[in-house]
């Protein structure tokens, strides 16, 4: 079986002429190879400098087909979304005509025009993958269109969370980030990691106000010398627009902030293992963050905010904690609680842990999918 997949992830060409893509998505496809003959990628080329997180397809079986770039903020940058419509339907006719099914990934902002297209002029098999806040309220406007056609169609939607009066064909799925033997070896690493007299946090993701990052550093802050000398590191990893004033804010805190950019896969694994907790008090469309998963698969106890599906997963003060109320001084609050915690108390925290992120591999995703109509 032929799969097509659309979607925004971002691609790039390497100086040998290899195709890599931003690498969650593009190791979720390479395992989605183990169930199709075939996959098509349609999604956008960028004509620049890949970062390190980006990744290339395992297989030739997976063929990569660019589009432009589109989107952006401002009413201009989604007018040119709309003006798009035509050649990336064009595209994904030209790619349909060679497939069996297709996965469509959303939100997007092709997704305005594709959902209903699909939903009115495809007769494939296929099934949409919603990976944002499936309960956002308010949302976006683009992104409240996508969800307001997708239950309202028939096809199969994976969504993140279990909620109250979901539609029967909108199915609760958990996005994949870790393989068996990560599960192996983050056992292991749960067992043998301890609570020491220099505690360690980390954050991977945007560096982005709304992610939480500013609201970390305040908090950081805002300790007092007494609690200050428990605090280890602090990791960021990834990059944004304002990592400068990012920087510049940590300097007057007195902590140890390393800002890492973007990471391979296996590099931020290792700040995961080197780190006690794991901090995102965000206020942004989140779905279930898979960085949240690998996170607590590698020891990393959860501080973090109690929207979407978050709070069906972390347990407050049972295998994490849940920021309620999103602000610097609850997630100061929530920091000084978890170096409070005796040792005892952490390992107990972390054998909390072993079950959930059994639900986050590759080949629990992949065998789900099998379970779908379309295969």
């Amino acid at each position: 079986m032929k799969l097509t997949i659309i979607s925004h992830t971002e691609h790039y060409k390497l100086a040998d002429g290899t195709i890599v893509g931003w690498g969650p998505t593009i190791t979720e496809i390479n395992h989605l190879a183990e169930v199709f003959d075939e996959i098509y990628h349609i999604a956008m080329f960028h004509d620049c400098e890949a970062p390190k997180s980006s990744l290339p397809y395992s297989t030739a079986r997976i063929k990569f087909i660019p589009l432009k770039p589109t989107g952006g903020q401002g009413v201009k940058e989604k007018l040119k979304v709309l003006f798009s419509a035509p050649s990336v339907i064009r595209t994904v006719n030209q790619v349909l005509a060679k497939t069996d099914c297709f996965q469509l990934r959303a939100p997007t902002g092709i997704g305005v025009f594709l959902i209903p297209y699909l939903t009115l002029f495809s007769k494939k098999k296929g099934w949409f993958k919603y990976a944002g806040n499936w309960k956002q309220h308010p949302a976006p406007l683009g992104y409240a269109a996508q969800r307001y056609m997708l239950k309202r169609q028939s096809r199969p939607v994976t969504i993140n969370g279990a909620w109250e009066n979901q539609e029967a064909h909108c199915l609760s799925f958990e996005n994949p980030c870790l393989v068996d033997s990560d599960i192996k070896e983050g056992f292991i690493v749960r067992t043998k990691k301890e609570k020491g007299e220099l505690i360690n946090f980390c954050y991977v993701g945007r560096l982005e106000k709304q992610k939480g990052v500013e609201r970390i550093i305040k908090a950081f802050g805002q300790l007092n010398e007494e609690v200050l000398e428990m605090v280890g590191k602090v990791h960021l990893v990834g990059d944004g627009h304002d990592i400068d004033y990012f920087k510049g804010l940590s300097l007057k805190t007195g902590v140890d902030f390393v800002f890492h950019g973007f990471l391979p896969t296996s590099d931020v694994f290792k700040i995961y293992k080197q780190s006690h907790f794991f901090l995102m008090p965000t206020t942004a469309s989140e779905g279930f963050p898979k960085v949240l998963a690998e996170a607590m698969n590698f020891g990393c106890i959860p501080m973090v905010s109690a929207i979407s599906s978050i709070g069906q997963y972390v347990k407050d003060k049972r295998n994490g904690f849940l920021i309620q109320s999103v602000t610097e001084e609850e997630t100061r609050s929530t920091i000084i609680t978890g170096l409070g915690l005796t040792n005892e108390e952490y390992k107990i925290m972390l054998s909390n842990q072993s079950e959930l992120v059994k639900r986050f591999t590759y080949g629990y995703y992949v065998n789900r999918i099998k379970g779908l109509m379309i295969v």
